[in-house]
């Protein structure tokens, strides 16, 4: 906000100066990156002084997130991010969209570019941000990471609040293991590879892998697609391997997978051939497992607004921030236990 007072009052000054100039005409910039979408809020990026000043003074905000419509995490994320990022609340807010790194970049260095205040980023894979961070921080720019870390020297960025993507996946094993199989053939369904969420969670069962001797049957990336695990477990049954585990990385793979599933007549769930693991804790998996035809769900909260929102808050009254990394608590769900309450509350 600094950088834009100060521009304001030297545009002013200029102005009284110039006895020949007359109202310039303001200039929008364009919201569009390449490859990856863009959407501004209300107040455009890049109207300096008079849609600022009439409102106050808005705090503005470059938001770079994953495809919304690539989970039902995503979308609630989303639907967070825009109720909170709004003029009636202080903002000027922008939304990037991509699944790839380097169209995120690219956006990144547009919203620097832009000269806003705050850069919120999910960041598409874990490495490469080096650069473009050291350049936001040059610009002023401050930068708080949201739903993933990133590989880079924490002095690049103000605050991660993120989800505990390991310890997700130690809660989804140490449940696993409490399943006292005679055997473990398993079939793991991973995210986007490089993801921190994917890195986390398969981290977690490749360690109890190796450590309790269960046999990985498949382990392949279906993106967080359905399709994409439908496929893979449908070529896992075709290849007559036998396997007792679906371990997906979320809740939309664990439904491809269990399309494959119903196609062979194989039976899933509580006491039956195979047991079903998903994360995200979308309302319809829980009612899965409600239903018993699912086995374990562990949550990913997407509601990261408040708390992104209450650090921004902190950094422009010049308080100092007690912790680097904030992790969200999250809870796992059984089918032997969960309940229509769980169900109502954590469904997403």
């Amino acid at each position: 906000m600094k950088k834009k007072v100060i521009s304001m009052l030297l545009t002013a000054c200029l102005c009284l100066g110039l006895t020949a100039c007359g109202g310039g005409s303001d200039t929008q910039q364009s919201a569009g990156t390449e490859g990856g979408s863009t959407e501004a809020s209300s107040t455009q990026a890049g109207s300096e002084g008079t849609e600022e000043g009439e409102s106050g003074g808005l705090i503005s905000v470059g938001i770079i997130n994953n495809d919304p419509n690539e989970s039902g995490f995503r979308t609630a994320n989303d639907k967070d991010l825009k109720e909170a990022f709004t003029e009636e609340n202080g903002y000027d807010a922008q939304f990037a969209y991509s699944k790839k790194n380097d169209e995120q970049i690219a956006s990144a260095q547009k919203f620097i570019q832009d000269g806003v205040d705050y850069l919120l980023l999910s960041a598409a894979d874990t490495a490469g941000w080096d650069s473009v961070l050291q350049d936001a921080q040059d610009q002023g720019t401050r930068v708080i990471l949201f739903d993933r870390v990133i590989d880079a020297d924490e002095s690049l960025y103000e605050a991660a609040i993120v989800s505990d993507m390991k310890k997700e996946g130690q809660q989804a094993v140490e449940w696993l293991k409490g399943q006292e199989l005679d055997e473990y053939n398993i079939i793991h369904l991973q995210g986007v590879m490089g993801s921190s969420a994917q890195q986390g969670r398969s981290a977690a069962l490749d360690e109890a892998a190796q450590s309790e001797g269960w046999k990985i049957v498949s382990q392949q990336t279906a993106e967080w697609n359905a399709e994409n695990a439908q496929q893979i477990v449908q070529s896992v049954i075709d290849s007559g391997d036998d396997f007792n585990v679906i371990y997906a990385e979320n809740d939309d793979m664990a439904k491809g997978a269990v399309a494959a599933l119903d196609k062979a007549n194989k039976s899933h769930g509580v006491d039956k051939e195979v047991i079903v693991m998903g994360f995200d804790c979308n309302k319809w998996a829980l009612e899965e497992l409600l239903a018993k035809n699912w086995n374990y769900d562990g949550q990913c909260n997407p509601y990261q607004a408040s708390y992104l929102t209450e650090v921004i808050e902190k950094l422009e009254n010049g308080e100092t921030l007690s912790e680097k990394v904030i992790n969200m608590d999250e809870k796992s769900f059984d089918a032997e236990t969960i309940t229509q309450e769980d169900v109502d509350k954590y469904g997403i």
